[in-house]
């Protein structure tokens, strides 16, 4: 198998194994639902943290609105009294006038917040490191822990306005989001390898050759983006432990040189020492300096040698 360390710009986002005799439209495809996939899985994760503090959304017509505003237009929430979390609600008011207020009790929102940490390790790009793939299994799976989270807590489920609930029946509508900018179109798709791009009607032996044990990094990205940046010649790990390794050996060469012009040299104490001999180090090639060294116990006075 061909494994592509698939990349965004400069930041890694998942591993994907194929064969050298795929299409490349048909690589394209799965890595683009994945990335979205991912996406996706990232955006209802936040919502759900959303929900565990202040309840299911409000119907459009009531979101950004005060009380006075609310109770003046006589406006219900009627979705809100229907879909309530199991086990009772606290009223925790969301200051943006997003959510209804009607938080899960702790019981619950533990059950959300564990599920919203195995989802996002499922997708995470640490997995990269790990040498771990992500497949449009791995993303449906977390999807599927989301959803059935989301249903044990809200039995009578979400009402139909709730961002969560569309996502989890993909009837959101993104437009005129930050969320909107980083999904990317099947249609509009591109993948690059060394500053090259995979075109659609190839395979991938087309550009790696035939060995399927080679290991490559690709950069997704939308068509019109021009060409991605090449890779660095090393990594930023690679760039610190190359200049580590750098420094110690201009410490190793420092330390030597100094010591090619060391000598030990036997100085006399006064005082009550002034029978004791102790040894010390000066710089042979210049001129010695006398000076006095005072220490807790005696007073060292260094000899011209």
């Amino acid at each position: 198998m061909v494994r592509l360390h698939v990349k965004k710009g400069d930041e890694s986002q998942f591993l994907y194994d194929t064969l050298v005799e795929a299409r490349i439209e048909d690589i394209i495809y799965d890595i683009t639902i994945i990335y979205n996939g991912r996406l996706k899985v990232s955006r209802i994760c936040y919502e759900i943290e959303e929900l565990i503090k202040h309840g299911t959304m409000l119907p459009h017509d009531m979101m950004g609105l005060t009380d006075e505003q609310v109770e003046e237009l006589k406006l219900k929430d009627e979705w809100g009294e229907k879909c309530v979390p199991i086990g009772g609600w606290t009223f925790n008011k969301d200051v943006i006038g997003r959510r209804n207020g009607k938080q899960p009790n702790v019981k619950m929102q533990e059950v959300l917040k564990k599920t919203i940490e195995e989802a996002r390790t499922m997708v995470s790009k640490k997995l990269v490191q790990q040498e771990k793939l992500v497949t449009q299994k791995t993303v449906q799976e977390a999807l599927d822990i989301l959803r059935g989270a989301v249903t044990i807590v809200y039995p009578m489920g979400l009402p139909p306005h709730d961002i969560i609930r569309q996502e989890f029946e993909n009837t959101e509508d993104l437009s005129g989001t930050q969320a909107s900018l980083e999904v990317i179109d099947v249609q509009l798709a591109q993948l690059w390898f060394s500053g090259k791009e995979l075109l659609p009607g190839t395979k991938l032996k087309d550009y790696v050759g035939m060995n399927e044990k080679t290991k490559i990094i690709i950069k997704l990205q939308k068509r019109g983006g021009g060409r991605p940046a090449r890779e660095p010649l090393m990594s930023e790990e690679e760039r610190k432990q190359l200049m580590l390794h750098a420094y110690k050996r201009q410490e190793q060469l420092k330390a030597t040189e100094e010591t090619k012009y060391m000598k030990l040299t036997t100085v006399r104490c006064e005082g009550r020492y002034s029978n004791s001999e102790v040894l010390v180090i000066t710089n042979q090639d210049r001129p010695s300096l006398r000076m006095n060294h005072w220490t807790p116990l005696k007073k060292v006075e260094a000899v011209e040698s």
